[in-house]
């Protein structure tokens, strides 16, 4: 399995600030191959060039809903990590913190928007309709089933639209995600997130998560990662809790899990390589995580992995 790897971007800071482009009341972008090189799409067959921020731990003030056409890897919103492949349709609420690292090539489409109260969105009483949606959204919320797929014909059709029409595009996906059924729809966050517009911790908290993200098969010190950040260990501990949902041993544990289950489905080696090889010294300590937060042994959650890439393999055949 390919490790993680951190992308060398500059210290930046962690707030994206989208600005719909003159004429528009919302965003529409895309990418053809990676999070950095991103597009806004303005009308049919006409786009610009903008800077990606996805590839990244970030958030930002506007609601976003994303779907990746191709590429698969690692999904991080709010104190959520899992893995995504093509298809994966994900609502975002307001200054909810996300990144999504890729395994090699991407594509997709993200629509980008910010109706707060005072927006005259919400002078239409049809409107109000939709203000439940955007608050469970604070929690991240995954699409599947024919949900999914009907709000990805529309978000190719905003791809190729403009103008009234595509605004009456936008308005058909959110209807449609407020109608979904419960088995069309999961939270990814265990709670909701709504950091603070700015705060100079932002900036340590993801060099801190990038220096995990990068390094998690290897033995991780917190005092590397407390000089790395500048940051005294109560300090340090009390910021990353607050940003990633986790303490620093969860969030290192959970990505290294992360790793492991992706081996498992993916490769033959044994429990115990697989183990090692993601970072966990100690593969009794890692049977103990695997089966509290998966409810499941490696072995079972691998044949049942198997089992259902057979059982999808038949289907298409049919």
């Amino acid at each position: 399995m390919e490790p993680l790897r951190v992308m060398k971007v500059p210290m930046r800071a962690l707030r994206e600030r989208i600005q719909p482009p003159s004429g528009h009341s919302f965003r529409v972008i895309r990418w053809a191959r990676n999070l950095r090189e991103v597009e806004s799409v303005l009308a049919p067959g006409k786009a610009e060039k903008v800077s990606g921020e996805g590839g990244h731990w970030h958030y930002h003030l506007e609601m976003e809903l994303t779907l990746f056409t191709a590429g698969e890897g690692t999904r991080f919103v709010g104190d959520h990590i899992g893995s995504f492949a093509a298809g994966d349709l994900v609502l975002l609420g307001e200054k909810l913190p996300h990144y999504w690292h890729t395994r090699g090539t991407s594509a997709g489409i993200s629509v980008q928007w910010h109706f707060p109260e005072s927006h005259p969105f919400w002078a239409f009483p049809e409107t109000l309709t939709l203000a439940a949606l955007f608050k469970r959204a604070g929690r991240g919320l995954r699409f599947t089933g024919r949900t999914a797929a009907l709000v990805t014909t529309l978000l190719q059709d905003i791809n190729n639209t403009g103008g009234a029409e595509r605004l009456g595009l936008l308005l058909r996906v959110l209807a449609l995600m407020t109608d979904a059924p419960e088995h069309d729809r999961s939270f990814l966050s265990v709670r909701s997130f709504s950091l603070p517009t700015e705060s100079h911790y932002q900036q340590a908290i993801r060099e801190a998560m990038r220096h995990l993200i990068a390094h998690f098969r290897d033995p991780v010190r917190l005092e590397d990662v407390l000089q790395l950040t500048n940051l005294s260990r109560p300090t340090f501990a009390r910021q990353f809790k607050k940003h990633s949902g986790h303490t620093f041993s969860e969030f290192l544990n959970r990505l290294r899990l992360q790793a492991a289950t992706r081996e498992l489905a993916e490769g033959d080696r044994s429990v115990l390589e697989i183990a090692m090889a993601c970072g966990f010294s100690q593969v009794s300590f890692f049977n103990r995580l695997f089966r509290r937060l998966l409810k499941c042994n490696p072995s079972e959650y691998r044949a049942r992995q198997r089992n259902a890439k057979r059982e999808s393999g038949t289907r298409n055949q049919t």
